[in-house]
């Protein structure tokens, strides 16, 4: 008919997750980060794991569900970035504990995971605290059960990467870009030689 047609087989997307969607493509009680997808080509995309209701960050959403498993396997080991404010008084040398893997409170244990303070202040008697956490895995609710298991209550969460995929901070929450062909190379790569 004279139309221009364009087929894409994968698509990839760099989504700035707000707190207050659920990482699902469908849910009848919270918005969706699909709902935030507008103009793909695909019909068949899906968020590659699952943030929080109230966390913010990274979140690749993709139809290639090949890559999606490579990330989420639990042998590959895909290092995930977080950015924490918490509150409430962590337990002395949390940052070796967190090193050497801990138990969190209902007994699952967790592999070892790299925490890095990065301020402390008290507020009206309240201790706080910022942290960057690395963790190699992604059990339910993981960063926040660590951080209570030593003491602290997890008031912000924010994903920063995935692997070699970092957040594009130009990216405001609630906008979502293609990935480039040089972060989809490096993803494919990652899974693939781990």
């Amino acid at each position: 008919r004279g139309e221009r047609l364009l087929y894409t087989a994968f698509e990839y997307y760099l989504f700035h997750k707000p707190a207050g969607c659920v990482s699902a493509t469908q849910d009848n009680m919270h918005r969706t980060v699909m709902d935030y997808l507008s103009d793909t080509a695909r019909g068949d995309l899906f968020p590659v794991g699952r943030l929080d209701l109230d966390t913010e960050g990274l979140l690749l959403i993709t139809n290639d569900g090949a890559l999606a498993h490579e990330l989420l396997a639990p042998k590959k080991h895909v290092d995930k970035v977080y950015f924490a404010r918490v509150k409430g008084t962590l337990k002395e040398g949390i940052e070796a504990r967190f090193q050497a893997g801990l138990t969190l409170k209902d007994g699952t244990p967790v592999r070892p995971a790299e925490l890095v303070i990065e301020k402390k202040w008290n507020d009206a008697g309240e201790d706080l605290c910022e942290a960057r956490l690395t963790i190699h895995e992604g059990k339910f609710h993981q960063v926040k059960r660590m951080f209570e298991a030593e003491g602290g209550e997890v008031i912000y969460l924010k994903r920063l990467s995935m692997g070699p995929l970092v957040l594009d901070e130009a990216l405001a929450t609630g906008e979502y870009r293609a990935l480039t062909e040089d972060e989809i190379r490096a993803l494919k790569e990652r899974t693939l030689t781990s």
